[in-house]
């Protein structure tokens, strides 16, 4: 393949809701695939759900995007939110930040927030409600939501919620601000951070950042402060931005075939495998999960050599036919469902129980509240956001 000939990436895809037709011709003629980033760097893009999973799996494919050699992903030289939080430790290191926080982000945590969480979702749906039709599902439910409930997870005060859209959308940049912008968003919401942190120590609370403190004192500064701050950070960003997009573009799909709809009102026993449907079928995931290799390793027949940069594409992985029948299709009850949208391994989304929690219940509030709902525009109408590392849709107009 020539220079000219190496693709660019990420992918154009044809409408919002319908993949790049690029995913399944990779998959079929050339799973591990040059291409070309928006840095100008090159990676080798990986469609196939076995080689995805093997190297999220393995170690020896680590996060360190800042290594000499590496495919630098973005525009911008900082290289965003791959730079944040847990995201650049290995081995033992990642090991014991990861125990650490999942000792105090549990599934029990999460369960004890679900009547909040459905609480404030009745809520901004019944806003919009009262607002009247047409409405945009993004704006009024899709991102309020998901940034209420990461700041109740993390003991932020209501009135400090609404800076948290813009700070998170320009450490997810590729394109879309100018550095200058994301220097000066990244230290406010570092100094909002760290002011956060010092007012929990003076009062702790029942709050997921008063708990990591107790963990700092009780092991000797094992979990510094700095990875404390940059673990805050990465749960904000991601817990925040790729839920928010992810309620919209469930939404759309489910309505963007009423059948899909009628279904889920007639069986709520649906809600919970169509959610996992939602997170499989999704065509417009973004980026995918970068990966530097430190030595040569063989992924699916071919030898990768070291200081090689992989790019993991989880949703044209997740669409693989060798693993799921039918795969093309939108099937609510599928089952087994052995997705990888939250990744595999020892770095799959520490938040993925939080999410699956408001995504579930953004589904059921929606169906008990609003069954007439229906997308205000032709699906094929709906514009992507553009110029993100996360995926997601501008507005998704509906009515009722």
């Amino acid at each position: 393949m020539t220079v000219e000939q190496v693709p660019h990436y990420p992918f154009a895809n044809p409408t919002a809701l319908e993949p790049p037709q690029e995913w399944a011709e990779l998959r079929g003629g050339c799973p591990i695939a040059p291409v070309r980033l928006a840095s100008g760097d090159q990676a080798l893009l990986l469609t196939r759900y076995d080689d995805v999973k093997q190297v999220l799996s393995d170690p020896r494919f680590t996060r360190q995007l800042d290594a000499p050699g590496a495919a630098r992903v973005t525009a911008n030289e900082s290289g965003g939110v791959f730079g944040s939080g847990g995201s650049s430790m290995s081995g033992d290191e990642h090991r014991a930040w990861r125990q650490l926080v999942g000792k105090a982000f549990t599934a029990k945590r999460v369960m004890a927030m679900q009547p909040r969480i459905e609480a404030m979702t009745v809520r901004l749906v019944e806003r919009m409600v009262a607002e009247g039709a047409p409405a945009d599902l993004v704006g009024q439910v899709g991102f309020p939501l998901p940034v209420w409930a990461i700041c109740d997870l993390l003991g932020v005060p209501d009135s400090d919620r609404e800076k948290f859209a813009y700070w998170s959308d320009t450490m997810l940049s590729m394109t879309r601000f100018a550095q200058e912008e994301i220097d000066t968003a990244q230290a406010e919401f570092d100094g909002y951070l760290v002011a956060l942190v010092e007012g929990k120590k003076a009062e702790p609370g029942d709050d997921l950042v008063s708990e990591l403190l107790a963990m700092v004192e009780g092991l000797d500064g094992r979990l510094t402060e700095q990875l404390m701050l940059g673990t805050a950070k990465g749960l904000l960003v991601a817990g925040h931005e790729t839920t928010a997009n992810m309620i919209g573009k469930m939404v759309s799909m489910l309505l963007a075939d009423r059948t899909r709809w009628e279904a889920l009102l007639a069986d709520r026993a649906l809600i919970r495998p169509a959610v996992e449907e939602a997170l499989r079928f999704d065509a417009n995931p973004g980026f995918g999960m970068p990966r530097y290799l430190s030595e040569e390793v063989e992924v699916g027949g071919e030898k990768l050599p070291g200081g090689t940069t992989v790019i993991c594409s989880m949703a044209a992985a997740n669409r693989d036919e060798r693993q799921f029948e039918q795969a093309g299709e939108m099937r609510l009850d599928r089952s087994p469902n052995p997705h990888v949208a939250f990744g595999v391994g020892p770095h799959s989304c520490l938040g993925q129980s939080l999410a699956r929690t408001e995504l579930q219940t953004v589904l059921k509030v929606l169906l008990d509240k609003l069954p007439t709902l229906e997308l205000a525009v032709p699906a094929g109408e709906l514009k992507r956001r553009e110029g993100l590392i996360v995926g997601g849709l501008e507005r998704v107009p509906v009515q009722w």
